[in-house]
């Protein structure tokens, strides 16, 4: 069983917020599977479906971003998940908007949620994808950036990250996060 998760922020105000890529991608692949996120558990909504022939749980963490790891770490013991099997999706300023980047493993790279689920899951040996939201132009625009409102002109961008973030996980789960890896990066 896969565990994929989409990182955000659970309020409806932070909803159309670059920081909620994560959120946005497990929205567009439950739709695609016909699904809907209602059932909760350990400060998650969740659904269980079938991609690429593989059994999943997408997972949106409703505990704000800086404490995913909580949530994730619940699921991961009850469902008794492998690392190599966890796949977390979440925004990324370094890369830019409509481009996305998937990876085996790693540091937090300084992404709050990330470190939040290195620490409570104690390793770094878990795939994921960043999404580009781009950088703001000054650095004290950084969380304003993050969670404030999108301009319009920059939505369909920000769509194209998280079409290719649903493309890149159904790769994975297909043939693997190598050559997932090497078709999307």
């Amino acid at each position: 069983m896969y565990l994929i998760v989409g990182l955000g922020n659970p309020e409806e105000e932070y909803d159309k917020t670059r920081h909620n890529m994560g959120f946005n991608t497990i929205n567009k692949i439950a739709e695609k599977c016909n699904i809907e996120l209602k059932r909760k558990k350990f400060q998650g909504l969740y659904e269980n479906c079938i991609i690429e022939g593989k059994k999943v749980i997408l997972l949106k963490p409703q505990t704000y971003m800086n404490l995913s790891g909580d949530c994730i770490k619940e699921f991961v013991d009850f469902y008794k998940i492998d690392p190599e099997k966890i796949l977390i999706i979440y925004d990324d300023m370094d890369i830019e908007p409509g481009n996305i980047k998937a990876r085996k493993k790693g540091s937090s790279g300084g992404h709050n949620g990330i470190k939040s689920i290195i620490y409570r899951l104690g390793t770094e040996e878990f795939s994921r994808i960043r999404i580009g939201i781009g950088r703001p132009t000054t650095e004290e625009d950084r969380i304003e950036y993050v969670i404030g409102a999108i301009p319009e002109e920059e939505i369909s961008k920000l769509k194209k990250g998280t079409e290719k973030a649903v493309e890149c996980i159904e790769e994975i789960l297909r043939n693997g996060i190598d050559i997932a890896m090497n078709k999307f990066n």
